[in-house]
Formats: C-alpha cells, structure tokens, sequence
C-alpha cells in the first residue's frame, strides 16, 4: 500500500491448548527464534518473543498489509506445524483458541521488550490467570467468565 503511513506495535499472548505446559526447555528456545523467523516471513518486526511452559508473549511492529488477527493465525498455524513436524512432544501440539492482543504505545515498546524477556521472573511471582486479568484491566475489556481460558493450580505461585 503506497503512501501509507503506520506505526503499529501489538502485543500478543496465547496460550497452549488446554494450558498445557508444553513449551519445554528443551526447545523453547529454538521454537521463539523459529516464531521470529515467521514474523519476518510475514513482512513484520519482530521486537521479543518469550514465554513460558503454557504461553507465549509476541511483542511485534505490524505493517498495515497485515491484520493483527491474520498476523497471529500465522503465527500459531506454523509453529503448531514446525514442533509436530520436528517431533518435540509424545503428543500433538496446538494452541488454544484466541488470545490477546493488545495495542502498545512506541514510548511503552522498551518496557514491554524488558518485560518479555523476564517472564520466567515475573511469574515467581505472578501466575498466569492474573496476569491476564491485570492485562485485559489496562486495555479496559471485561471478559465474560466463558471467554478466559481454563485455568489450573500447581504451574505458579
């Protein structure tokens, strides 16, 4: 689209089908270069991709030749693919349905880039159901209780 002119930077969380706790360490490393790898393909800018056993977090720059919801089936169809196809898990690897996705401000992209990259702290601290609820509570959205994704005990604090 000539002449046009964006600057749009989302953040993104979903969640493993079922919460699972299937993104282990044994490839989670190679699985967020490889979700990296997908968002260039795609014509975006990736700024950090982390997470944790059962979500991720994507922090990218969207070009308008992409809508955000397009951009993240993209994103969840072919790594879903690339972790069946490499044989990580016993079992078959899918992401559970939807997500957030959430607008961020250039001046915030710094913070929400350190942000990302301390998952593995943050969540000593704070388990992922609250996380998520304090995250749908600054973008003002009010989940109905059938839209949030199941929750389990023992993954957090």
């Amino acid at each position: 689209m000539p002449r046009t002119f964006s600057k749009l930077y989302i953040h993104h969380v979903s969640a493993v089908k079922y919460r699972n706790a299937l993104i282990l360490p044994e490839f989670e490393k190679e699985l967020y270069q490889y979700i990296i790898g997908i968002i260039k393909n795609l014509g975006q800018t990736p700024i950090r991709v982390n997470g944790m056993p059962d979500h991720i977090h994507i922090a990218a720059r969207l070009r308008p030749s992409i809508a955000p919801a397009v951009f993240v089936q993209k994103v969840k169809a072919n790594s879903s693919k690339w972790i069946n196809a490499n044989g990580f898990l016993p079992e078959y690897f899918n992401w559970q349905e939807g997500g957030g996705s959430f607008s961020v401000s250039e001046t915030h992209v710094e913070r929400l880039r350190k942000y990302i990259i301390n998952q593995k702290e943050h969540h000593k601290k704070v388990s992922f159901k609250n996380e998520l609820l304090e995250l749908l509570k600054r973008n003002d959205i009010t989940p109905g209780n059938d839209s949030l994704p199941e929750f389990f005990e023992g993954l957090y604090p």
